[in-house]
């Protein structure tokens, strides 16, 4: 049985790499490290599942979110942190009052949104990219998003991380396939 496009989730780490532009631009737009370009270039419309991305500086967001330029690393206290909350805990407010995008987000209002407000499909194929610390975090997420019904119980996971030729490799490989039945 195929997988739809709608109810595949693909997580990537956010990009040290960041396109110039306009004061906020669409996540997938704004992140230029060689997956996203790999994402955009393997799925230039987005039809082949739903994307959201994990930042140190943001959190969980769909990557339809406008984001402004920044500058973070996730740290082994910032997964932790990320990790002791739940569906409802707000990324914490920056120290600075001149943030352009909307702070106080959190995962379980961006999940939802990539489910469909209404008449949601449950995710049945999930791909995590994205070094050892981000992928911990998003292990807990989709453990929270199983758990919420966003995930299906028997829905695929796989993940990403290696060698960044391997990583796109893998990653055009994932977005390619029509998700399977899990393995």
């Amino acid at each position: 049985m195929a997988v739809l496009p709608s109810q595949r989730l693909l997580i990537l780490a956010c990009s040290a790499t960041k396109r110039d532009g306009p004061a906020t631009m669409l996540a997938i737009e704004r992140y230029d490290g060689p997956l996203w370009r790999t994402l955009r270039a393997v799925d230039p419309h987005g039809e082949k599942a739903q994307v959201a991305f994990l930042s140190a500086h943001l959190g969980f967001r769909a990557a339809a979110t406008p984001i402004a330029m920044y500058d973070a690393e996730m740290t082994r206290q910032m997964a932790a942190a990320m990790k002791a909350g739940n569906l409802g805990t707000r990324t914490p407010r920056p120290e600075t009052q001149d943030q352009i995008e909307e702070v106080g987000q959190h995962p379980g209002m961006h999940i939802h949104r990539l489910c469909g407000y209404h008449g949601r499909q449950t995710f049945r194929d999930v791909a995590l990219v994205g070094g050892h610390l981000y992928r911990d975090v998003m292990r807990h997420l989709v453990e929270l998003f199983r758990i919420g019904g966003y995930v299906a119980g028997d829905a695929r996971i796989t993940e990403i991380n290696g060698p960044i030729g391997l990583m796109r490799r893998d990653l055009s490989l994932w977005i390619e396939g029509d998700g399977g039945e899990k393995g």
